[in-house]
């Protein structure tokens, strides 16, 4: 029974991990079950056996896309000295969001927050809790060096937070929209500039 049930995540993490570009590239509206018996190899019915149905698929491969953002910003949060540096790290992911590690397609967050705006309710809620587990976690970061003495006490947490990740998500959609890659990095300029007006000298 253990071996059966090992089977089917194994083949749920596959198919998940198989159609994750392909779902972040052409959104869930532009991603059909053929794309994902194409892309994977696998029946219709094959699918349909470890998933509900072609948005439960979504949902989990924009699970798997946020958290390879995540695991990266993690695993150099560790390496940063500073609350500054821990806070830059967000931008230094963005700012390589066209290397192999990202999801292909650009940010999983944005994509999917543009399209399930107004027309599917459990991706938007998906996307949102995503972006406010984001800028709660720059707010920690930002009270932590608050109290360390690092940063300033006049300092606005939750404003920052959120202009932190707007400015980051704006400049990804600029620089996909224009095929202008120096765009984002004005952008992250302007993410660095924000972040040092509150830092102690």
């Amino acid at each position: 029974m253990e071996e059966s049930i090992s089977k089917a995540e194994r083949t749920r993490q596959f198919i998940i991990e198989t159609t994750a570009n392909l779902f972040n590239k052409k959104g869930y509206a532009g991603t059909s079950m053929s794309d994902l018996t194409n892309a994977t190899g696998l029946t219709k019915g094959s699918i349909y056996g470890n998933f509900e149905n072609k948005e439960d698929v979504a949902l989990a491969v924009f699970d798997y896309n946020h958290s390879r953002i995540i695991t990266e910003v993690r695993l150099r949060m560790t390496n940063a000295v500073s609350y500054r540096d821990k806070l830059m790290v967000y931008a230094d992911v963005y700012d390589h969001y066209t290397n192999s590690w990202f999801p292909e397609g650009g940010c999983p967050i944005l994509n999917t927050a543009i399209e399930a705006d107004d027309t599917n309710s459990l991706l938007k809620d998906r996307a949102a809790k995503a972006v406010i587990k984001w800028h709660k976690s720059i707010q920690e970061i930002i009270k932590a060096g608050m109290e360390a003495g690092e940063f300033s006490k006049e300092a606005n947490p939750l404003q920052l937070a959120i202009s932190i990740v707007a400015l980051i998500e704006g400049g990804i959609m600029i620089s996909r929209i224009t095929d202008d890659m120096n765009a984002f990095h004005l952008v992250m300029q302007a993410v660095a500039q924000l972040i040092d007006q509150i830092v102690i000298n």
